[in-house]
């Protein structure tokens, strides 16, 4: 009875450590990216945006992505985002760039704007700021997908 009570409590502490070392594994591999991307869209109460990036890491890849912004709220206007500039938190595989990002969000822009914003996925976040043409007053609460 001992020795199954041993044998699971050691089970136990290297389910616990690998699960640890994952973590660390992650944190420690550190590959640092940058995205640099186009945006287009509107907004009538329900806000939408399409557009293309690159995603460059500090280990050497680099994707060409796909974005989809979608939300909705007190919003109305017509924008684009020429310049735009992201920066991701610390991942171990540039894949976990990719997915649905949530944020909320105020904003007001007439003719030539700027503004910053943070997204997160999980344990990723990502940093975007650029500047923009257009139109555009509201609140939103959305999404944007980064996909290949």
């Amino acid at each position: 009875m001992r020795g199954r009570f041993v044998l699971g409590s050691l089970m136990a502490v290297c389910l616990a450590s690998s699960g640890l070392s994952q973590s660390a594994a992650a944190a420690s591999a550190g590959i640092r990216c940058t995205m640099k991307f186009t945006m287009q869209g509107w907004s009538a109460f329900y806000k939408t945006a399409d557009g293309n990036g690159t995603i460059q890491c500090s280990n050497g890849q680099s994707m060409k992505v796909k974005l989809s912004a979608k939300g909705g709220g007190l919003t109305v206007g017509k924008s684009s985002i020429e310049n735009g500039r992201g920066k991701f938190s610390a991942v171990a595989s540039p894949d976990e760039l990719l997915g649905t990002y949530v944020a909320a969000e105020a904003h007001a822009g007439a003719v030539k704007s700027s503004g910053a914003q943070v997204m997160t996925k999980g344990e990723v976040s990502l940093a975007l700021s650029g500047t923009g043409r257009g139109f555009d007053l509201g609140v939103a609460l959305g999404a944007m997908t980064i996909s290949r």
